[in-house]
């Protein structure tokens, strides 16, 4: 029986190989192609959790009841296909296949329960923990990498704009508004209308007053206790001014023991009955501030 295959009128004239973009009809008699020609890199995983992970998943098993010894057997192929190839590559696989191979060895061996203990611990639960963690994480990578991504999925375009046509205003706070409010308040405050009264105060009276204080206290007091903030600054003006003038008279002395002491005020001798009567027979309008 004849078979006769009808096959496209371009296939006929497809060159075997192109070498140095040159098409290459026929191939040659004398080809030689070295063993080493061909080298497969197994670098497809990230790391041995990642090749167990695969083949877990590959088997379509449990990750909380794995088994260990097909499981064991495929990896160990693939680190020998691998050892054979890049060694340096295979280092941390080799870590990997050991600690599988010491947990097959647990696993075969009898595990006597401890009194006290309800179950025995699991020689897998280390394994099953790192190899769930990493597949959170490889997890998570992959969703983030299907975030979209600049310079990949879109690129940033530039555009020229003029200075001179933004108008950009200034940003107001709640600091700002107090300051404002604030300021219009000190405004008011100068405008606001002041009412002076004048009120007619006599040195001479005060002098008799501070006469008849230090005559009640016994002639020598401290010198703040002369004065009553209650008769408001003009009246403590006054006072003092009053104060000043006995000095001058010498009627009073102010004596201070020595410098930042105390500063007191007695009178002197025979001289305070004659101003008592002065000052009570003065008239007020003679010397008033």
């Amino acid at each position: 029986m004849n078979l006769a295959v009808d096959l496209p009128q371009a296939s006929l004239f497809e060159p075997v190989a192109r070498i140095y973009g040159e098409p290459l009809e026929t191939l040659p008699f004398d080809l030689y192609i070295p063993p080493d020609a061909l080298e497969i890199m197994l670098d497809a995983f990230e790391g041995p959790l990642d090749l167990l992970l695969y083949l877990i998943r590959k088997a379509n098993v449990d990750i909380l009841d794995i088994p260990m010894a097909p499981l064991t057997r495929q990896y160990l192929d693939y680190v020998e296909a691998m050892r054979a190839s890049n060694l340096e590559l295979a280092a941390e696989y080799l870590v990997m296949a050991a600690m599988l191979i010491e947990i097959k060895s647990r696993m075969l061996l009898p595990r006597p329960k401890l009194p006290g203990d309800d179950e025995t611990e699991d020689p897998r639960a280390e394994l099953v923990r790192r190899l769930m963690e990493y597949e959170q994480m490889k997890l998570a990578g992959q969703r983030l990498n299907a975030m979209p991504q600049a310079e990949r999925e879109f690129f940033w375009v530039e555009t020229l704009l003029e200075k001179s046509l933004i108008e950009r205003l200034p940003e107001v706070s709640a600091a700002d508004l107090r300051d404002a409010w604030m300021a219009v308040v000190r405004q008011a405050a100068l405008k606001r209308n002041h009412k002076i009264s004048r009120e007619e105060l006599s040195v001479r009276e005060h002098m008799g007053i501070i006469l008849r204080a230090l005559q009640e206290k016994g002639g020598f007091v401290q010198f703040e206790t002369l004065f009553d903030p209650a008769m408001g600054p003009p009246g403590l003006v006054v006072h003092f001014i009053a104060m000043l003038e006995l000095g001058r008279e010498k009627l009073i002395r102010i004596t201070q023991t020595e410098a930042f002491a105390p500063i007191y005020v007695n009178l002197c001798d025979g001289e305070e009955e004659a101003m008592l009567e002065e000052g009570d027979g003065g008239e007020p309008d003679q010397e008033s501030a």
